[in-house]
């Protein structure tokens, strides 16, 4: 099974599939738009899942023409939202869990 978030591509390969320059890379590093993992002898090393997170930098800038700050605010929003979702998720199976423990007590069935 392939993780996504693991890291496997160094600065030069990320840019290419990106079609980005390295140094591109580097600033949006230094603006916290992006965080790849570092390697011990501390060389940068992208994810699929930071592949994907520059596409979409690269599609909001280019596409739509929002600035880096939009950008950072878009990023930050929809990570919040993915997170709720999760929460969501998980509430409902507790929810569910719970509603089938009360059910089964008073001796109905699901």
């Amino acid at each position: 099974m392939f993780d996504e978030r693991e890291p496997c591509y160094v600065i030069s390969v990320a840019a290419q599939l990106v079609k980005m320059h390295p140094q591109s890379l580097r600033y949006y590093e230094r603006m916290g738009l992006i965080a790849p993992s570092r390697s011990r002898g501390n060389i940068r090393l992208y994810s699929q899942h930071d592949i994907e997170r520059l596409q979409l930098i690269q599609r909001l800038i280019g596409d739509l023409g929002v600035n880096l700050a939009g950008v950072e605010v878009i990023l930050n929003l929809t990570e919040q939202v993915r997170q709720l979702e999760q929460q969501m998720e998980q509430m409902k199976t507790e929810y569910e869990k719970e509603i089938h423990r009360l059910l089964t007590a008073l001796g109905g069935s699901t």
